[in-house]
């Protein structure tokens, strides 16, 4: 049995996925919803939100993560970070999944991942589960239902949280997976019934074919200057470094909070929604998020809630801290209802210092640019894991490690290019401590660095007096008007200067130890722009 719109050429049959049960195709939002809670999948909520727990997985699983090992990605992919699976333990998975779905009841999304049509790529979700389909309706972009009459996908993604891997007849590490194979293209995911896979799943292909094609994909979040695309700007950030406060301001349109394109042209949206953390929202700090939990079909992943009212508790945080909802971009009321914009005029690398060394605004050249991209680096403070007790240094290379299929050095050099080539300025912003490390200074005030993103990105900082810093060599502003001085030279904020100096050679240490994985493969300018342990 079939029900929904699809291309009559193009049915899973058509593809070899035969004696499934019913397949519901291109539902929309109101009967995902009605067959998830029919399937007991969840429950409704306050205005018509879908209540769900993803039981043992309550995030990725990067260690079930494989790309299967083929003669035309051999020399592409970035093994060390990608698990290899051989061709003929993916053939058996597949076949193990297409047996395990005879006569199942299965969804089917057909959508877009990519704003830009150019660029676009055409994608099949194959899900066990009815709000998996819902979930991934609202991350993708959705085709006119005009289109959905000869849309044929390019890759299809089939997700069965029922299933489980074989490790030895399979060559994964457990019984859950999450395969890649770029020659059949097609991405299974068995075991796991967290959404997040969907999605980033979909990230990791683009983040493949994308660079062949001259395209930077990017772990990062967009805006633009309200009613003028040309006045772009791209966020790089790791959790707890203000990525989504801070690109989400009303005076500027949201293009997007998460993947991005950066083509000749522009830059455009991979997604049509959002995926927000939801652990301590408030309507006060974020009320266009906040505004989502309560709306038709969003999502709730993972949450607390009253049994009775159904009222959300966005404080407890026992099932996970990782709690999320899921819903369409439209529902954000300065949102872009293109997903397109100019090229960047703005690069803003966020990192959360806890060190106390950086200052709260630096400008990169294009080859810097490239180092601190590679460098990824944040901070853990004391108390946000176990067993961490002081501040300690995090790299993740591209503000994105688990989702580059390529070398990193790949994706860098994409960036200092595309950077040098439009002119685009590239602002490093420390949101961390001043005054001291973690324990003994302050949080960066955000009254300072909202006054000096704005004047980054209107190209009034770029009309001030800049400084050298001696420590890490980029640009620092001498003086900014709203701004207290002090703050843009970090070593007069601390009460001794000498213990700002060691800190400052400890922190560049670190910063050199990390990059002596990539010197190998960047270029000589890049190799100029990194640190150097003292």
């Amino acid at each position: 049995m079939q029900r929904g719109i699809v291309n009559p050429n193009c049915r899973l049959e058509d593809m070899g996925i035969e004696g499934v049960g019913t397949v519901h195709y291109n539902l929309q939002e109101a009967a995902l919803v009605e067959a998830a809670v029919r399937r007991g999948e969840g429950e409704i909520g306050i205005g018509g939100v879908f209540l769900c727990n993803t039981g043992k997985h309550t995030g990725r699983s990067p260690k079930d993560k494989f790309v299967v090992r083929e003669p035309s990605v051999e020399a592409d992919v970035w093994w060390e970070n990608n698990a290899p699976m051989a061709p003929d333990a993916f053939e058996r998975l597949y076949q193990d999944m297409i047996a395990h779905l005879k006569g199942r009841e299965v969804f089917v999304q057909d959508l877009y991942a990519g704003a830009d049509a150019t660029h676009r790529l055409k994608v099949r979700l194959v899900n066990e589960l009815a709000w998996h389909n819902l979930f991934i309706r609202h991350m993708l972009r959705r085709p006119e239902v005009a289109e959905l009459a000869d849309f044929a996908p390019e890759f299809t993604v089939i997700n069965c949280p029922d299933f489980k891997a074989d490790p030895a007849r399979h060559g994964c590490r457990s019984e859950t997976v999450i395969a890649v194979s770029f020659e059949r293209r097609l991405v299974l995911v068995g075991d796991t019934s967290y959404a997040g896979e969907n999605k980033k799943s979909i990230f990791s292909i683009l983040n493949y074919i994308l660079p062949g094609k001259g395209v930077m994909p990017m772990h990062c979040s967009a805006n633009h200057a309200n009613g003028d695309p040309s006045q772009a700007a791209i966020f790089f950030g790791l959790s707890g470094t203000g990525k989504t406060t801070l690109s989400a301001d009303p005076a500027r349109t949201l293009l997007g909070d998460d993947e991005h394109g950066w083509t000749e042209g522009g830059i455009f949206n991979f997604e049509g929604g959002c995926y927000a953390k939801t652990i301590h929202l408030s309507p006060e700090a974020e009320p266009e998020i906040f505004k989502t939990t309560s709306m038709f079909a969003t999502v709730i992943e993972n949450m607390v809630y009253d049994e009775h009212t159904r009222a959300l508790d966005f404080e407890d945080d026992s099932l996970t801290t990782n709690m999320r909802c899921a819903y369409p971009l439209h529902y954000i009321s300065n949102a872009s209802s293109t997903g397109v914009a100019g090229v960047p005029k703005n690069v803003v690398m966020l990192t959360c210092d806890a060190f106390g060394v950086m200052p709260p605004i630096a400008r990169l050249s294009p080859a810097q640019a490239e180092y601190h991209f590679l460098t990824g680096f944040t901070s853990k403070m004391a108390g946000t894991e176990k067993g961490v007790t002081t501040a300690q240094p995090t790299f993740s290379t591209c503000f994105g490690a688990p989702f580059m299929t390529r070398r990193p050095e790949v994706y860098g050099a994409l960036l200092r290019d595309k950077i040098a080539k439009t002119g685009a300025t590239c602002w490093l912003v420390n949101t961390g401590w001043t005054g001291g490390a973690y324990g003994e200074g302050s949080r960066m005030p955000i009254k300072a660095t909202r006054a000096l993103l704005s004047a980054a990105l209107d190209g009034s900082l770029n009309g001030v007096e800049f400084r050298v810093d001696p420590n890490f060599g980029f640009e620092v502003p001498v003086a900014v008007p709203g701004v207290d001085a002090s703050l843009l030279d970090p070593r007069s904020t601390w009460k001794d200067p000498a213990a700002y100096d060691r800190q400052a050679v400890e922190l560049v240490s670190m910063f050199a130890k990390n990059f002596t994985q990539y010197e190998a493969h960047v270029s000589d300018d890049v190799k100029a722009a990194a640190l150097r342990a003292a």
